[in-house]
């Protein structure tokens, strides 16, 4: 795996922001993260998407996270949250747009010990996609599709960029055959188990369990079928299964970890009060939400596709900072 130009800058964290800016790595980066936007739009467009501009501050916001926190604003006097997921109005805009997508700025306040990670910032952008009437096969399709049209557009214009960087070609080889590899959560537990990492059967794959599962693989592949209460409220339950949610992660191959997050979504407002109240969330937080829900939200399947982790996947880089062009390590106060 490539380093930036001071391998040991990586682990340690960002310059100042004026060195890093200048950086012939910042560069490299920001020249294949303009390609993979360019990419990403083309092809949700190209597939009837609308693409909307992201709500900035809202009375609430996505209650998941890891122990991720959201920044209070004060909006004339109301107590509103800068967003960590736009989610919610996501959902909304299905009553108006049928296929739509955002590249949205998320603001989560990530527990310092994740500054380490190399995975975590505590400002990063998605591309956040929501279709109504979907199932989760239906999302999954879209996520695998889009990744491998923005790896291919990116090695056809940027190769040698990805070349200056150090990346190999190669390594996306098995991606652009488009046979993605999948395991439900019981699955992942099991073999992480098997090879001595405790994973809790209850909860989300942890941060070394993924790791360990990415670097295993040749090909980019799902995990699908997490536990009740290890997401949030919006994820569907399998009217089949009951405690199973219709939810899923893909997993970048090499030791990159998860680019996309997505599920089915709960519709029905009484589910939804039910399920809010079971993960602990008070619903009268989510006035404007429910009263929506209660009018009808179409039933849909959606996911985001973390931008910075993308661009680091392409690039090779070791961290997320190294491709953020203002870099906010979680427990660092930077610019």
């Amino acid at each position: 795996m490539h380093t930036t130009d001071d391998p040991a800058q990586a682990t340690a964290g960002p310059p100042p922001l004026g060195e890093h800016l200048v950086a012939p790595s910042t560069r490299a980066a920001m020249t294949i993260q303009q390609e993979a936007l360019y990419a990403a739009r083309e092809h949700l467009r190209g597939q009837g998407f609308t693409e909307l501009l992201p709500p900035l501050i809202g009375p609430v916001t996505d209650p998941g996270g890891r122990g991720a926190k959201a920044l209070d604003v004060d909006y004339y006097g109301h107590p509103y949250k800068l967003m960590t997921s736009a989610i919610l109005y996501k959902q909304a805009s299905l009553r108006g747009f049928g296929k739509l997508f955002y590249i949205a700025p998320n603001v989560r306040v990530e527990p310092p010990e994740t500054a380490g990670t190399g995975r975590h910032l505590v400002e990063f952008h998605q591309i956040d996609v929501e279709i109504a009437g979907a199932s989760r096969d239906d999302a999954m399709e879209v996520a695998a599709g889009l990744l491998t049209h923005v790896v291919r557009h990116v090695l056809d214009t940027v190769g040698d960029t990805l070349a200056g960087l150090g990346r190999d070609p190669l390594a996306f080889a098995e991606l652009l055959t488009g046979k993605f590899d999948a395991c439900t959560h019981t699955e992942a537990v099991e073999r992480l188990r098997g090879g001595g990492h405790p994973q809790s059967a209850d909860a989300e794959i942890d941060w070394v369990g993924e790791e360990t599962l990415s670097r295993e693989a040749d090909r980019p592949f799902f995990v699908t079928d997490y536990p009740k209460g290890s997401r949030g409220f919006y994820d569907r339950e399998d009217p089949d299964r009951p405690g199973v949610l219709r939810n899923f992660d893909l997993i970048a191959h090499g030791g990159y970890g998860e680019l996309v997050s997505g599920s089915e979504r709960e519709a029905d407002y009484a589910t939804i009060v039910t399920r809010m109240r079971e993960s602990g969330e008070n619903p009268a937080k989510y006035d404007w939400y429910l009263r929506l829900a209660r009018e009808g939200i179409p039933a849909s399947a959606g996911f985001g596709m973390g931008v910075q982790r993308l661009v680091r996947f392409l690039t090779g880089l070791d961290a997320l900072w190294q491709v953020s062009a203002y870099p906010k390590l979680p427990g660092v106060v930077a610019p």
